[in-house]
């Protein structure tokens, strides 16, 4: 399978479908959620979104789908250049694909020697080896520590330099071998999966690009249209809970005159849906997903 969808059921249900809606399945990947969306539809509209060329390979034939090969932080953009005023749904399942993952050439996993690569987009110019060799050790350290929350990012960055003056690291295997003194032995996979997510993070923009579509929902989301993330760690989660609180990152409700919070979003899930055990058991990505679900308040 190329894809096992994480939280299908409980998406695609929060997204409480309309017949002649129109949805947006923000990251299509092995087009799980787009199948189960277009189940439901008789004369309405999905539109997908993927920047991975390996997704593309993957689009559905039929007549109410139209897939898009780029990136969901121009979603605007697109729906605007297909005439589309407002849409009724948006679905993200956010972070890395179970193919992205197993492809171990992409370079995402420290469990494959491999180029160090992580781009979603693999056209893309910025990869993890460009970073790890050309950022300065004050940006890699920030880069740690923000998208990490390494304890020792200030360490791990200045190993990484006197590291690449020795020679350039262009592997996977080469970067774990460089920073081996930073790694804690009791606790090196969960570490290690730090360290790379925060390449990832910074390879990909991603943090920048979920803010992007946050903003961009309140737009294109119609009265009661709903806005469904699924989320994999704090720092996207917390974005998605702040946004949908109170419309802003920081988290704070803004009120109007009469002390009443001002906000695009109303919550629908009082507390954030997690997949239940069986899907635990069967499906290793839904491990750390989380789901929220908003309705667009106009």
């Amino acid at each position: 399978m190329y894809h096992q969808p994480v939280l299908l059921h409980e998406s695609i249900e929060g997204l409480n479908i309309r017949p002649d809606g129109t949805y947006i399945d923000a990251t299509y990947g092995g087009g799980g959620h787009s199948k189960e969306i277009l189940k439901h539809l008789i004369t309405g509209k999905l539109v997908a979104f993927d920047m991975d060329g390996d997704a593309e390979k993957n689009k559905i034939d039929d007549e109410h789908f139209l897939f898009v090969r780029h990136n969901f932080r121009y979603m605007k953009n697109f729906i605007k250049y297909y005439n589309i005023s407002q849409v009724d749904g948006i679905l993200a399942d956010l972070g890395v694909s179970s193919h992205q993952f197993d492809q171990a050439e992409r370079g995402f996993s420290f469990r494959s020697d491999a180029a160090l690569d992580m781009r979603m987009n693999n056209k893309s110019h910025k990869n993890a080896t460009a970073i790890i060799n050309t950022y300065s050790e004050e940006k890699l350290s920030d880069m740690f520590f923000q998208y990490g929350e390494l304890a020792n990012a200030r360490k791990l960055a200045a190993t990484i330099i006197q590291s690449r003056r020795k020679q350039q690291v262009k592997t996977i295997n080469q970067f774990v071998e460089s920073i081996k003194t930073c790694i804690p032995i009791y606790s090196d996979n969960k570490y290690l999966a730090q360290v790379f997510q925060s390449i990832r993070i910074e390879v990909n923009n991603e943090l920048g690009n979920l803010k992007e579509l946050l903003k961009q929902s309140v737009q294109l989301l119609a009265d009661k249209g709903r806005l469904v993330i699924i989320t994999y760690h704090s720092l996207e989660d917390r974005l998605v809970k702040n946004f949908m609180r109170t419309g802003n990152f920081e988290g704070k409700p803004e009120k109007d005159f009469y002390g009443n919070v001002s906000s695009p979003f109303r919550p629908v899930n009082k507390n954030v849906i997690v997949p239940a055990e069986n899907e635990l058991k069967s499906n290793n990505r839904a491990r750390s997903a989380k789901l929220r679900i908003a309705e667009r308040i106009v």
